[in-house]
């Protein structure tokens, strides 16, 4: 797995903000407000760079759903110089949202999914699994035979895709909320008939997006929708629940924030960071002291239940991913106590 090397730079305002930086670029507060890169200045380093070098350059792709995570892929393709802005399309039912897109990265905008997947070496499935049946039937056979068609739908197994469309080539990925800054993790996989140069230009449009995973088992793609698709969702929840906790003994919303923040990317860089890796207990028993305030609070956690109940949420996303995929049925595991 490769890591991507970047400079983060946390700046807190009256609300908490983090601002970030490329190797290559420096963002201001408000071009990076929701972690989406601006074009402009990729355009000019798009522009420097020859034919060879851009790896989708004679190859038009097609986002089906122009959603959040459709413009992270936009962006990131632009951003890392992989593909012309004039080569994207975007199609979804807001004539709006394709304008928006249009303006803000130079990419065509349409509302007609049959014209925007005509002639598309790259068709990017993008759309809420509550609409994909209906996009699969008003797609299927429109997807020439040698185009890669990518799937970021959650739960969507890759036979229903396949079958669906009636296409052969078919990748299934499982991105994150990161990806919007190129933070993202995805766990991915393709079909056997998927070659190995259609592999790598799934991985490249992955690893504009951050950190990228290749599985051969499809079930893979479910465990990790419940662990890092949805991750991020408990993360801002724990950090919800301190700052919380840390305006209630008194600190300013603001500064609490920036307490929570910092001391939650600090911890996940020293662990991330260090030379010589340490199991998560380790680290955790570095900042235990016996009797310390550390070791009270960690004895309420876990008699809270803490470690349960991430385990229970996650095993109940893993459940409804599935069930999304009507691959079974969904079941929370029992509260303790039956309730």
């Amino acid at each position: 797995m490769r890591r991507r090397h970047l400079l983060h730079i946390p700046q807190f305002t009256s609300c908490l903000q983090l601002v970030w930086r490329k190797s290559y670029i420096e963002y201001s507060e408000k071009r990076c407000a929701l972690g989406v890169y601006s074009c402009s200045e990729y355009l000019i380093r798009l522009g420097s760079k020859s034919e060879e070098e851009i790896l989708f350059n004679n190859q038009k792709i097609t986002f089906i759903g122009p959603g959040v995570m459709a413009e992270a892929m936009i962006s990131g393709l632009i951003c890392e110089g992989l593909a012309r802005p004039e080569a994207l399309y975007a199609s979804g039912p807001s004539r709006a949202r394709g304008e928006q897109l249009s303006r803000k990265y130079g990419i065509y905008g349409l509302t007609d999914n049959v014209a925007a997947v005509n002639q598309a070496d790259v068709v990017v499935l993008s759309v809420k699994p509550q609409q994909l049946d209906k996009v699969l039937a008003e797609l299927r056979t429109l997807i020439k035979p040698s185009a890669l068609v990518h799937s970021t739908v959650a739960g969507a197994p890759i036979e229903k895709i396949a079958e669906g469309l009636a296409h052969s080539c078919v990748v299934r990925s499982m991105p994150n909320t990161p990806a919007q800054i190129g933070e993202g993790i995805t766990v991915w996989t393709a079909m056997p008939s998927v070659s190995a140069e259609q592999k790598e230009m799934a991985r490249q449009i992955l690893f504009a997006l951050g950190d990228e995973i290749f599985v051969e088992e499809e079930t893979y793609l479910d465990y990790a929708t419940a662990l890092s698709g949805t991750g991020p969702a408990y993360v801002f929840l724990f950090m919800e629940a301190m700052v919380d906790a840390g305006v209630h003994l008194g600190f300013p919303r603001r500064i609490a924030e920036q307490l929570v923040a910092k001391t939650v990317r600090g911890s996940v860089d020293y662990y991330w960071g260090r030379e010589d890796p340490l199991h998560l207990a380790s680290l955790k028993n570095q900042v235990t002291s016996p009797g310390g305030t550390t070791a009270y609070a960690l004895y309420y956690l876990e008699k809270a239940g803490f470690r349960t109940a991430i385990s229970r949420a996650i095993w109940a996303a893993y459940e409804r991913s599935r069930e999304l995929g009507k691959e079974g049925k969904s079941h929370v595991p029992d509260l303790p106590g039956g309730e």
